[in-house]
């Protein structure tokens, strides 16, 4: 049974920091391109940050030089750190596995992420 549990959100202050983390399981995680998305409310779902595989990141420009997403395959989980936070990033925040080739795609429950003061 594959699942993908998300945890490390909570309420910060503007600037503040939180670590995201997603631990996954149920499929070879080591073979996937882990993302992070998130859906803040009335908006669309947005990819955040991805690693591939081979673990190159990317990020969506609006993250870039603040976040930064990580995998630890021995572990089975990818994680995503996020510093300088501001009041648009609030959202929910949804760890996702993707193999193009085996057309799999698997979503996590999401975690809360709310920076105000």
């Amino acid at each position: 049974q594959v699942q993908l549990v998300e945890s490390g959100g909570g309420l910060v202050q503007p600037g503040g920091s939180l670590r995201l983390s997603c631990i996954a399981s149920g499929f070879t995680f080591r073979y996937y391109r882990m993302n992070w998305y998130r859906q803040a409310a009335g908006k669309e779902r947005e990819l955040v940050a991805g690693i591939t595989a081979g673990g190159s990141p990317n990020y969506t420009d609006s993250v870039k030089g603040r976040f930064t997403i990580s995998r630890d395959n021995a572990k089975n989980m990818v994680f995503l750190q996020m510093n300088s936070l501001k009041p648009d990033d609030t959202a929910d925040y949804y760890c996702n596995a993707k193999r193009i080739a085996y057309q799999a795609d698997y979503w996590g429950q999401g975690t809360q992420v709310t920076v105000s003061s």
